[in-house]
């Protein structure tokens, strides 16, 4: 059973046979989106089940000779409404299916962030069409499975112009230690070594988040998963059609990237509201524009 299943609304659904009714109920109520007909005639079929406005789940599997459909696997998805990057982004397979990683070369974070492609089956038919494949940009999305609400952290006018400008430095800074600039990764070693020193003295006095505004690392050990902590910029709340259940969905800014996140309203802790923060755990998804 898929993890964020209970992120896009099925909380009930607990059991193997409780999964398989749910699927025959998603593959009823889903709409053919993509058909990829391969060389060897095999013929692959996605369907869309929509549960609400850019939420559902997606199904992909194999239709036989005979006409019938055999379902290898599903996922939640949940449509991202900004377009959150223009870096470069390379696609990789997934060992175990036809299923694919992006990964994204954002200074912003601080890490190559690897997410789901959420279009993966528009990625195969392009390939094998001998289409371009350079992505334009991503639209990033994530399902969490737990959340809570922080308050913001009171910032003057000048300090948030300045936090710009120091973020822009050290952008450029890591774009110029990418290209073997010894002088900036000195900058960037001297930088850290001080930002260290700084937190360091004020936690003695201070709450940690009160000192970090946002944050955005690694979590576990699958590589899209991430624990997050940024500034809440919009607040939908979605019903699954389905099963009535009340979904969250929270436009962030994380370090200057801004993506959707959906989570279960029992999953967050707090009250939702723009300029407040998010914290939780995500599993990272992204549409890829080609």
């Amino acid at each position: 059973m898929h993890k964020y299943l209970r992120a896009a609304g099925f909380s009930e659904c607990h059991t193997r046979k409780e999964e398989e009714e749910l699927k025959k109920v998603l593959l009823r109520e889903g709409k053919l989106v993509r058909k990829l007909e391969l060389p060897n005639d095999t013929t692959y079929l996605e369907y869309h089940c929509e549960l609400a406005s850019g939420m559902g789940i997606s199904l992909v599997g194999e239709l036989d000779e005979e006409g019938n459909f055999h379902l290898d696997y599903y996922f939640p998805y949940l449509v991202g409404e900004d377009e959150s990057s223009k870096e470069e982004c390379s696609i990789q397979r997934h060992t175990e299916r036809e299923t694919f990683a992006g990964m994204l070369d954002e200074y912003k974070v601080g890490i190559s962030l690897i997410f789901y492609v959420i279009n993966s089956m528009e990625y195969r038919i392009r390939h094998l069409e001998k289409k371009k494949i350079r992505v334009k940009s991503v639209n990033l999305s994530s399902f969490a499975s737990e959340g809570k609400i922080l308050l913001p952290i009171q910032k003057t006018a000048r300090q948030m112009e300045m936090a710009k400008v120091a973020s822009l430095n050290r952008n450029n800074l890591l774009e110029a230690a990418k290209h073997g600039d010894e002088d900036a990764m000195e900058s960037l070693t001297i930088e850290d070594i001080d930002l260290y020193s700084k937190v360091s003295r004020r936690l003695v006095k201070e709450d940690i988040y009160s000192i970090i505004e946002s944050c955005f690392m690694p979590y576990g050990i699958e590589c899209d998963q991430y624990s997050i902590i940024g500034e809440i910029k919009k607040v939908n709340c979605l019903v699954n059609r389905l099963s009535g259940e009340e979904i969250y969905s929270l436009v962030i800014e994380c370090n200057e990237i801004l993506f959707t996140v959906g989570i279960h309203k029992k999953d967050l802790l707090g009250e939702p509201i723009i300029g407040r923060r998010f914290k939780g755990h995500i599993w990272m998804m992204g549409t890829v524009n080609f």
